[in-house]
């Protein structure tokens, strides 16, 4: 083989590597994207359910207020079931 037909092959096998691996993004699988201060984003604070004991993300609980604590539920029949239990006990 001429060295001409050598180099051709080499860039040919270089342009297809570009082609098949070079335009992919590296990915950090199993994190969560970083916010640009370099730290990761804070989620939604889980709360549970003191009545059904499903976990409720805060944001989209309904939410009830004793005193100085704060009860939060899973949806309003839960949220009435815990005030008329707490009716009957006090």
């Amino acid at each position: 083989m001429s060295p001409l037909r050598l180099i051709v092959i080499a860039i040919l096998l270089y342009i297809g590597y570009r082609l098949l691996f070079g335009g992919r993004k590296k990915v950090n699988r199993g994190q969560a994207p970083k916010e640009p201060n370099g730290e990761f984003p804070t989620s939604d604070v889980l709360e549970e359910d003191p009545v059904c004991h499903t976990l409720v993300p805060r944001q989209q609980a309904v939410s009830w207020q004793d005193g100085d604590e704060v009860f939060y539920f899973c949806s309003q029949e839960c949220c009435n079931t815990y005030i008329y239990q707490k009716g009957e006990q006090g």
